[in-house]
């Protein structure tokens, strides 16, 4: 491929053009794949049904794949259960191998270490470990008449009895697998991705067609692959983000010995969040893992405004301001910190925005949300805080106002003592 400054076109499209090209191909199943940040998670979408049989999951799990191929916004949708793949059975002669006296786990082993493979020992190289498997050559073990060729060795005589004349090949179709999850029969249905749609949106968008598959039947839904990763990865974002309020919070009450201060510094952090989804919003970006990381970021730098405004009215109302006048001081002698400090960072995620190169993308996403989160409970912040402010605050004491009455009590406590 060509060099990043070079390309005009996103990986996801050319992801999207040579499945396209790839799936024109007879004979073969080919797939492209783009290596996501997070690695071992699958391609795609996918989802995976769960019922009592593979009978009634079949007919749905078609259903789906039918309504799939229909949606443009998936490609090569494909089930992992196919019931008419050709399957070779072997049926052992047990009374002629009990003549013979050839066990039919020693069948078994012969057949699992000639046509297919087993292992048998490990060796240890240098400290690392090495599996050692034991398997019949490919042109020995690549059609079915070569079992003419097999022997296994008598348990009684010793001597070696062809396989063949204990064994009968049969070719059916069934299913090469039947995997289960919560044991329970299961289905995987999986499809890429189309150009750059969201894996969010690939989500609701598969479960709809699942549950109108589904109807009134007794089968249920999971996930699997990058499907649940997601799912996962967003609740944790969500636990994190509500883990982070409250940590902020319950920080600024020791700090401020109050819980009414810190809520009204709090109130900057919804402003901040409805910035930086205006700011995804008006550059096309998507609610992923890097934007969430974005939102928790917010929480500390826009409290950081609210915090400036908010203890220096405290320090008026110490020196016996009112809360109306301590309020407007603070704002108006506190409105150059809080400026500096905002441009500044807002200056600073500017490169992230518009950098180029490789994993620009996901940076560009943390830059935006920084950026327009920022900017919004900055311009906001300078009128939503004094205003709460102004109607909670005088619900509360100043901070020193106790330590101040404890000083006049002695005071007056002096003066009233007679002297001696």
């Amino acid at each position: 491929m060509a060099d990043w400054e070079d390309r005009d076109r996103s990986g996801a499209d050319i992801e999207t053009e040579m499945n396209q090209r790839l799936g024109q191909i007879p004979g073969a199943t080919i797939r492209a794949r783009m290596v996501g940040a997070f690695q071992g998670g699958g391609d795609g979408a996918s989802i995976v049904l769960l019922g009592s049989t593979y009978e009634t999951l079949a007919p749905v799990a078609d259903a789906v794949v039918d309504r799939l191929r229909q949606s443009p916004n998936f490609q090569r949708p494909r089930s992992n259960y196919e019931p008419t793949s050709p399957r070779v059975l072997v049926d052992i002669d047990r009374e002629r191998a009990a003549a013979l006296g050839v066990s039919v786990q020693a069948i078994g082993r012969t057949l699992e270490a000639t046509m297919g493979q087993r292992r048998v020992n490990t060796i240890t190289d240098r400290g690392e470990e090495y599996y050692v498997y034991i398997q019949a050559a490919r042109e020995e073990r690549s059609n079915i008449d070569d079992l003419s060729n097999k022997f296994v060795r008598s348990d009684r005589t010793g001597e070696l009895v062809p396989l063949s004349t204990l064994v009968s090949t049969r070719t059916v179709g069934d299913a090469s697998e039947r995997r289960r999850m919560n044991r329970q029969a299961a289905i995987t249905i999986s499809a890429s991705i189309a150009g750059d749609y969201a894996i969010g949106d690939a989500m609701v968008e598969l479960n709809a067609i699942a549950q109108q598959a589904i109807g009134d039947a007794p089968i249920t839904v999971d996930y699997t692959g990058a499907a649940r990763q997601y799912r996962e990865a967003s609740g944790a974002i969500l636990f994190a983000f509500g883990f982070a309020l409250l940590i902020v919070f319950l920080v600024l009450a020791a700090q401020f010995e109050s819980f009414v201060h810190p809520l009204v510094i709090m109130l900057s952090v919804p402003l901040a969040v409805m910035g930086g989804l205006f700011g995804l919003f008006l550059f096309g970006e998507t609610l992923n893992i890097y934007s969430q990381i974005g939102l928790i970021i917010l929480i500390a730098l826009a409290a950081k405004n609210g915090i400036l405004i908010v203890e220096f009215a405290n320090q008026l109302r110490d020196e016996g301001r009112s809360v109306r006048d301590a309020i407007l001081d603070a704002s108006d002698l506190r409105l150059r910190p809080v400026l500096m400090t905002s441009i500044a960072t807002i200056v600073g995620v500017v490169p992230l925005m518009i950098g180029h190169g490789a994993g620009s993308e996901s940076r560009a996403t943390i830059g935006v949300v920084i950026f327009f989160g920022l900017l919004v409970a900055t311009m906001l912040t300078l009128f939503v805080v004094p205003v709460f402010y102004d109607l909670l605050a005088r619900y509360t004491k100043s901070p020193d106002a106790t330590a101040k009455e404890i000083e006049s009590f002695e005071h007056k406590d002096a003066h009233a003592r007679p002297a001696e």
